[in-house]
């Protein structure tokens, strides 16, 4: 039998909580996690009680707005930011904890992920935000990089580092 890494285990988990996103131009999953266990998830869309693009469609389509530009045109909460705001609703500290995104992290979601003191971002995404890598690392927050291209048990990404991860 062959087991996911955990790298490959919590990007599995990414990917499905991505299909609960409600964006209608990209689906987004993030997974924390600390010491080999998730700790908060979340996928990006309205806040909380809110319509979601879904049901109402998209401003930022509406508009031509290009992927990366005018964050504050939208009604969406970014994967990254609803598991930070996630484990904070519960009580749970980010401090230490390492970050699965089906995206590569933006640059408002960088900002939050050095203050929430995450310490590693592992990712699978196209999405390209030099700025946010730059800051990222400058903050010395590790990153990995998930091929995308490939599968684990053909339906989802899986890392091009498959060593388990423990921040």
């Amino acid at each position: 039998m062959d087991r996911p890494s955990w790298n490959e285990y919590f990007m599995e988990v990414a990917c499905l909580v991505a299909s609960r996103s409600t964006c209608l131009r990209r689906q987004v999953g993030a997974v924390l996690v600390r010491d080999e266990r998730i700790i908060s998830t979340g996928y990006n869309g309205s806040p909380r009680g809110m319509v979601h693009c879904d049901e109402i469609g998209c401003l930022r389509e509406t508009l031509n707005i290009p992927s990366g530009q005018r964050y504050e045109l939208c009604r969406g909460v970014h994967a990254e930011q609803n598991a930070i705001i996630n484990a904070a609703y519960y009580g749970i500290s980010t401090a230490g904890t390492a970050l699965y995104c089906t995206e590569q992290p933006c640059l408002i979601c960088a900002r939050m992920i050095i203050n929430a003191g995450i310490g590693l971002v592992a990712h699978s995404g196209d999405f390209q935000d030099e700025l946010s890598l730059s800051l990222l690392k400058e903050a010395s927050v590790e990153i990995i990089i998930m091929d995308r291209n490939e599968t684990y048990g053909n339906k989802n990404p899986i890392p091009a580092q498959a060593e388990p991860v423990n921040p």
